[in-house]
Formats: structure tokens, C-alpha cells, sequence
């Protein structure tokens, strides 16, 4: 096999790691509750900064992204309870322009806590790379995507193993029969978005040391996240993983191969297959066709 078009895979399925953080984080929001929060990125930035604040007065690395994670649970279910309930029964559209708002909320709050100017972040995971047949891949990516399996490992079992996991689902699919079902759907509603926005730490701590941390560091993240998780499924932890991975390797191989796209169009890509499968197969590559009784 080419050198070359080796390490452009496995630079591709490195940079899928990244996209696969923020869209697994994405995917758990929807699939508890229903929406596409596009605040995900800003809100996981602000953990971040907590993480890195708290490192930087000698906390190790580790303590201070556990205790961040805990953070973030709280402030997650904090923005569901006081910010996201006043619009839960009105528009969907509504409720994209309130998480639209609390994207800019946060990125505003970022830069003025802690300034614009990008900063070093610690990573959990040894410095160096492993040669892999030619192809060298860090310690870091390495570490990053078994992390990931192993959250989505852990969300397959929360949703399909456990009575909270099967509450969420309920309450996502049908909030008005589950509250009727004596589903306390509020409270339910309240820990999804604690859970994601948990994960969105958890996914901020591994992409930071790749791409630096400042306000901005996830914007265009966010853009493959999305486009991971909507061709992977909204309701598949495991195929927004696999979406964002093949997302990671095809730019990646059309950016070296085809000379028109380059670098500068990288971010087309992932846009126009979000275009095509949306066309073909509307639920995603993972997704379950919703059924209608009528």
C-alpha cells in the first residue's frame, strides 16, 4: 500500500476522533430529549477553560477534567432547567434559535473570562507517535479513539441495558404519553442534558491538545460534528463515531487527490455528503426509520 495514501488514512481517522467527541455529545442530547443543541461546542469550550483554570493553579491534569466533568453535568442541567423548559412545548424552530443564542452566550463568556488568545492544554495521553507500517499515528489519536469506543460502549448500554437509559428514549420519542405513563419527564429531560453536556467536557479535554484552546476552537468542529452525527443516525452513539471517521478519511483523501478541493475546500466535503445521504436515506446510515401509527 502507498505510504502516502496510509498516513492520509490515518491522519483522516486521527481528525475523525476529534469530529467523533462533540457529534457522540450531540447524539446523546437528541436522543434523550429530542433537540440538536448547537450550543454543544461553546458549552464544552467553557468546560474546558474550567479544566484548564484549574490546572493551571496545580491541579493534575486528570483531577481537574473529572471534577470539570461534574461541573458540567450541573451547568447542563441548570441551562435545560432555567434557559431550554421555557421553550420545550413551543416551536422546534424556536428552540434552534434559543441553543443558536447559547452558542453565542457561551463564546461570548469564554473570551470574556479568559481572553482570546489561544492557550496550551494538557493531554491525558504520553507525547511521541507509533509507526504503523510506515504510517505514523500519536499517542494521543490512539488514545482519543479508545476513549471513544469506550463511551460509546457506555452509551449503548445506558440507552438499551437501563431503566434510565429506556426513560430517555421514551421521553424523546413521546414526551406527552410518557409524562401520562407517569415518566417524570422534566427530570428526565434535565439529566440528558447534564449527560451531554458531561460528554461535551470530556470531548473538549481530548480535542484541545490538537487544535490549542480558545473561545473559538470548536467552531468548525462543530460543523463536522453535526454533519457525523446526522450521517451517522441522531439516535446512533456508534454511527456518528463510524460517520465521523469516514468524514476524517475522505476529506482527507480529497483534499491530496483531487486538486480542486485541496485544503481550503476540505469542509465542502462532509457538507455534501450530508447533502446526498439526507437525499437517500433520510435517518442516516445507522438511524431507525421513524414508524407512524395511524
Amino acid at each position: 500500500m502507498d505510504s502516502i495514501f496510509l498516513q492520509l488514512v490515518v491522519d483522516g481517522l486521527a481528525n475523525g476522533a476529534i469530529y467523533a467527541a462533540l457529534a457522540l455529545a450531540i447524539v446523546l442530547v437528541h436522543r434523550a430529549t429530542g433537540m440538536i443543541n448547537f450550543a454543544q461546542g461553546a458549552m464544552a469550550v467553557m468546560s474546558t477553560f474550567l479544566a484548564w483554570s484549574m490546572w493551571q493553579v496545580g491541579l493534575p491534569a486528570p483531577v481537574a477534567i473529572l471534577v470539570t466533568i461534574v461541573i458540567s453535568m450541573v451547568m447542563g442541567a441548570a441551562v435545560e432547567r432555567l434557559v431550554i423548559r421555557r421553550f420545550e412545548q413551543g416551536s422546534e424552530h424556536t428552540a434552534v434559535i434559543v441553543t443558536v443564542g447559547l452558542l453565542v452566550l457561551f463564546t461570548g463568556l469564554a473570551g470574556l473570562f479568559w481572553g482570546y488568545t489561544a492557550v496550551e492544554f494538557p493531554s491525558l495521553f504520553p507525547l511521541g507517535t507509533l509507526n504503523i507500517a510506515g504510517a505514523f499515528v500519536s499517542y494521543q489519536s490512539l488514545g482519543n479513539i479508545a476513549v471513544l469506543l469506550l463511551v460509546v460502549l457506555g452509551l449503548q448500554l445506558l440507552f438499551k441495558k437501563t431503566k434510565l437509559g429506556l426513560a430517555l428514549r421514551a421521553v424523546a420519542d413521546n414526551p406527552e404519553s410518557s409524562s401520562l405513563s407517569g415518566i417524570p419527564v422534566g427530570n428526565l429531560l434535565m439529566v440528558g442534558w447534564g449527560l451531554a453536556a458531561a460528554l461535551g467536557a470530556l470531548a473538549g479535554a481530548l480535542i484541545a491538545p490538537k487544535v490549542f484552546l480558545d473561545p473559538h476552537m470548536l467552531d468548525q468542529v462543530l460543523v463536522y460534528a453535526l454533519a457525523a452525527a446526522i450521517l451517522g443516525g441522531l439516535n446512533s452513539p456508534l454511527g456518528a463515531v463510524v460517520a465521523a471517521m469516514l468524514i476524517g478519511v475522505v476529506e482527507n483523501l480529497a483534499g491530496h487527490y483531487i486538486t480542486i478541493i485541496g485544503d481550503d475546500l476540505k469542509i465542502a466535503v462532509p457538507l455534501i455528503a450530508m447533502f446526498i445521504i439526507l437525499l437517500v436515506r433520510p435517518q442516516g446510515l445507522f438511524g431507525q426509520k421513524e414508524v407512524v401509527r395511524v
